[in-house]
């Protein structure tokens, strides 16, 4: 039974596409806008309708759901020349129970991960203007984006997230409502990536270690993933490893950012992250080593520049 609401996707990149396609197959009408046309391609291979603008997108949609990289890309989405807030349409009001919001501006989902000054600060601008904002950052990876497992951290007025209780079930199959203070979703998702970031660091860490010592490294993964040093992360990302596979489905970039946004978070409030501080400064080192485009498990090679050399050198053999 197709939905009546209409979601519009602003950033279909790997986790943008693989969440408007999931909602494309669960039957909302879906449209989408990226400034890269090669996303744009990827959108419309996948049956989803595209826009030329964010102002023509918010003009349609009953929902946005933006997946842009960062915070100075969604300042253009929402007030550049084009932005969201020029759309014609009456602000967004939230006492209907409706569903659909049909006649009034969209209900607008951050799902970056952003400071929550940030977060914030976008939530003021556009409840100035009329429109509803949900901070609304997301965690689990395209595949479970897809597929629509992935995890959702929301804050915001709580009577959206009702109203929306359909679509956001759809997107995700952990949705956690943090409170209804803006910037409170950043502030969970920073820290969760920060604790990401760390396990994955050292999960590099010691699996390089391992190498180095001359233990067999799928042995020594497999001993891990059974055993008490088992992380999530570390399993998906050093899986990749072995295989020597730095596709990027998260560029090491991203978490870069992320991990240093949550010790900035933190030193702010005046709390010190000595485990974070280091993670960021592996992650800094891997992208100064020119990977930042890789995908993040190349971490392992800032810890153990032989370990996919060894890897060719065994095959070789073979």
């Amino acid at each position: 039974m197709q939905s009546p609401l209409k979601v519009g996707v602003i950033g279909v990149g790997a986790m943008g596409l693989a969440m408007a396609t999931n909602l494309h197959g669960k039957g909302y009408a879906v449209q989408a806008r990226d400034v890269a046309d090669t996303a744009i391609d990827a959108a419309a291979a996948a049956g989803i309708a595209t826009c030329k603008s964010p102002r023509e997108l918010a003009e349609w949609a009953d929902l946005l759901v933006v997946v842009v990289v960062n915070a100075k890309q969604i300042e253009e989405v929402l007030f550049g020349v084009d932005g969201v807030v020029q759309c014609s349409r009456d602000g967004s009001h939230i006492e209907r129970d409706n569903g659909n919001g049909n006649g009034n501006a969209p209900v607008v989902m951050l799902c970056s991960t952003i400071s929550p000054i940030d977060s914030a600060q976008f939530g003021h601008r556009l409840a100035a203007v009329g429109i509803a904002t949900l901070d609304a950052p997301i965690s689990g990876g395209p595949v479970r984006a897809a597929n629509g497992t992935m995890t959702l951290m929301l804050a915001g007025d709580q009577r959206i997230v009702k109203r929306l209780d359909r679509v956001l079930n759809d997107l995700a199959s952990k949705v956690f409502f943090i409170s209804e203070t803006i910037g409170d979703g950043a502030k969970t998702k920073l820290v969760n990536n920060m604790l990401a970031g760390i396990n994955l660091t050292a999960g590099a860490e010691a699996l390089a270690l391992g190498h180095r010592l001359g233990l067999d490294r799928q042995q020594l993964f497999d001993v891990i993933c059974a055993s008490s040093g088992a992380s999530w992360i570390f399993e998906d990302r050093m899986a990749r490893a072995l295989r020597d596979d730095y596709a990027p489905r998260a560029q090491a970039h991203i978490l870069t950012k992320d991990v240093g946004l949550a010790v900035d978070m933190a030193a702010g409030a005046g709390i010190e992250t000595p485990l974070g501080a280091a993670a960021l400064q592996i992650f800094k080192a891997t992208i100064a080593a020119g990977l930042s485009d890789e995908d993040d498990a190349a971490v392992i090679k800032t810890m153990d520049p032989d370990f996919n050399r060894a890897k060719q050198r065994e095959t070789s053999h073979d």
